[in-house]
């Protein structure tokens, strides 16, 4: 059997914008098909069909425009969507193709084409070579990529259901820690602290080097997670510093998005700018900033946050709302034992944590090593 480049065997129909479109079903219209209704099965609207592409139950779709270009998904029946594109490829099986796409995801999905909106660059996948097996052998592969990648999923789950599981043991650590100190006098979090800053609006420009500026992905209970480090020019980070500058011991708290409701503090030596969706706050004392920063974390406030913002389709809760909610002021002491029999506890979470989004990383790395030996001839013998 030899190379061949897909390209000399693909067939990639791009979906149309279609001329009639709405939310409720139309006799006559059909799902408007799109990357949630392929991924999810949740249909958004429907499409007058006419002068559209159309799509079948289990057509191959790919995204081609967007940050998750080069993605694929099997369709539902209905109207492709103007972001996808239909594919087959001659002599070989639906299965087949859509693994071997997605073995070339990370290539295709980091080195899309254009400055603006990004698109996948169809000539990199047609210039992809594979080997074309028999229909049979075909079969064989297939069905020995879906027998690990089952595996593969079992262990994944197990991982996620033991930092669900450390999700609930942290909430307990603060709850008992919390309400050990209920009897306390209480003081708005606005009258604790000597700054608050809500952080600029407006999305910042990204570059590939520079000066670090901090997102909500960056957020995790109680600690910034710095793997995937983000950057500005130098005139970016001065600019969005020029109200106050983030030091070391800093609160910083994630209030809208899908990321919303997560305190974490500033490390000592890191030098950054603020992103948008998120506040700053700064008590007199460094001790009593990770007082407030477990605090925020604690069932009381998430349980609050949930209450004024559950079933909002853009979840966010305002700076007045968290200023205004009160927070326990023990004696120092007490506040110092506190974090610290917190952050004893909560320390070894933050280990485990670690370690399983290491193996779920893990996880998606062997995925990828299982589709390069199927389509490299090393999987079956």
């Amino acid at each position: 059997m030899k190379l061949v480049e897909l390209g000399t065997i693909l067939h990639m129909d791009k979906g149309k914008k279609p001329q009639k479109q709405q939310e409720k079903y139309k006799e006559g219209y059909l799902p408007y098909v799109d990357i949630q209704a392929f991924e999810e099965g949740i249909i958004k609207s429907y499409a007058d069909p006419q002068k559209c592409l159309l799509c079948e139950d289990g057509d191959l779709l790919i995204v081609c425009d967007g940050s998750r270009s080069g993605l694929t998904g099997r369709a539902i029946k209905g109207v492709v969507g103007s972001t996808l594109s239909k594919i087959s490829a001659d002599g070989l099986c639906t299965e087949y193709l859509q693994y071997f796409i997605q073995s070339k995801y990370t290539l295709l999905n980091t080195r899309k084409k254009g400055t603006g909106t990004p698109h996948l660059n169809a000539e990199l996948l047609k210039k992809s070579k594979l080997v074309i097996p028999t229909q049979t052998e075909q079969e064989r592969i297939v069905s020995k990529i879906e027998e690990l990648f089952s595996k593969l999923d079992a262990s994944v789950a197990e991982l996620k259901t033991a930092k669900e599981k450390l999700k609930v043991y942290r909430q307990a650590v603060l709850k008992e820690a919390f309400d050990a100190v209920s009897e306390s006098p209480r003081a708005k979090i606005q009258h604790i602290c000597e700054y608050i800053i809500d952080c600029p609006h407006s999305t910042p420009k990204w570059t590939n080097a520079g000066k670090i500026c901090l997102r909500t992905t960056n957020f995790k209970r109680g600690y910034l997670d710095l793997r995937e480090k983000n950057y500005v020019s130098e005139e970016t980070f001065n600019a969005r510093n020029s109200r106050l500058i983030p030091a070391s011991g800093d609160v910083l708290y994630s209030r809208e998005g899908a990321i919303l409701g997560i305190a974490c503090i500033i490390p000592a030596g890191l030098s950054v700018c603020l992103g948008q969706r998120m506040m700053l706050l700064r008590t007199n004392e460094e001790n009593f900033n990770r007082f407030l920063m477990h605090y925020l974390n604690s069932p009381a406030v998430t349980n609050y946050v949930a209450s004024i913002t559950g079933g909002s389709a853009s979840p966010h809760v305002n700076v007045r709302d968290i200023t205004n909610f009160l927070i326990p002021v023990p004696k120092l002491d007490v506040q110092k034992r506190t974090v610290l029999k917190i952050e004893e506890r909560i320390s070894i979470c933050d280990d485990s944590e670690r370690s399983i989004d290491t193996a779920i990383q893990q996880a998606e790395a062997l995925r990828q090593s299982i589709l390069k030996q199927a389509f490299e001839g090393r999987l079956i013998e």
